[in-house]
């Protein structure tokens, strides 16, 4: 069976954010980059296919080579091969642009399963997996919390408001995970040096027949970037009993926040 995980590079959720001079983008010279959190649940659920079914599992990014990092991170947790389409200014890409890169690199690399994030902890779109399917014209599940694949086909528990559905689908597939489908495991320092020596594909764009001329405009661009607003100190509620500070709590509701 051959897997496919799509991957990003994402600043770590612990990294301190600053807003570089342009307005438009983020200070990325201290940043510590890490593969995206919901890919690391991808990868390794595409290992654990690939334990219970056999086959080979790939991971596919777009990005700089500073991307190498991340893919080579999958690579030591146990996946076989990298591909990066190389574009230095790939994370300028709104969503659907980087779905139709994608796209056009798989149609290169076969697949029976594509494995994505369920969406990337730096932009939130939950964008790229969907319509990389649909550009592919392949069915796709998402928010899955559990999959199971038998006879050509794949069941798959989602997560709605509420609950869960189980969807059944055809493959090829893709789908993308969702928090509590598994405890991605750690690399492993043999996993480590043998990462070293696994394949890693780059790619350009006109590689996948695209013209980086005419990829797509994106749809979507940042104006504008602004840190929140600093909040205000506390009030601090004094009185002699707790009938006195409830009765001030009372009156500064009143008087001042005019919410009664």
């Amino acid at each position: 069976m051959e897997i496919v995980v799509l991957l990003k590079q994402v600043p770590a959720t612990e990294s301190l954010i600053g807003i570089a001079d342009d307005g438009v983008s983020i200070k990325s010279d201290d940043i510590k980059w890490v593969i995206n959190p919901y890919d690391e649940f991808a990868v390794e659920e595409a290992l654990r296919i690939k334990e219970a079914h056999g086959g080979s599992v790939s991971i596919l990014s777009v990005g700089s080579e500073k991307t190498v990092e991340a893919i080579r991170t999958a690579l030591a947790m146990g996946a076989d091969k990298g591909i990066l389409i190389n574009m230095p200014d790939g994370d300028v890409y709104d969503g659907l642009t980087t779905a139709r890169i994608l796209s056009a690199g798989l149609k290169e690399t076969p697949f029976d399963i594509i494995i994505a994030g369920q969406r990337a902890v730096d932009d939130d779109n939950f964008q790229v997996g969907p319509a990389t399917a649909e550009f592919l014209d392949i069915p796709h599940i998402s928010m899955v919390i559990k999959q199971e694949i038998t006879n050509g086909n794949i069941k798959c528990h989602r997560t709605v408001d509420g609950g869960t559905v189980v969807l059944e689908a055809p493959m090829p597939v893709l789908f993308t995970t969702q928090r509590g489908i598994n405890e991605p495991r750690y690399a492993s320092l043999p996993g480590i040096m043998k990462a070293k020596k696994k394949p890693i594909d780059m790619k350009t764009i006109t590689d996948i027949g695209l013209d980086p001329e005419t990829v797509g405009k994106p749809l979507t661009k940042i104006v504008s970037l602004k840190m929140p607003p600093e909040r205000k100190g506390g009030i601090m509620i004094e009185g002699d009993s707790a009938q006195a500070k409830a009765a001030e709590i009372v009156k500064i509701l009143h008087d001042e926040a005019k919410v009664l």
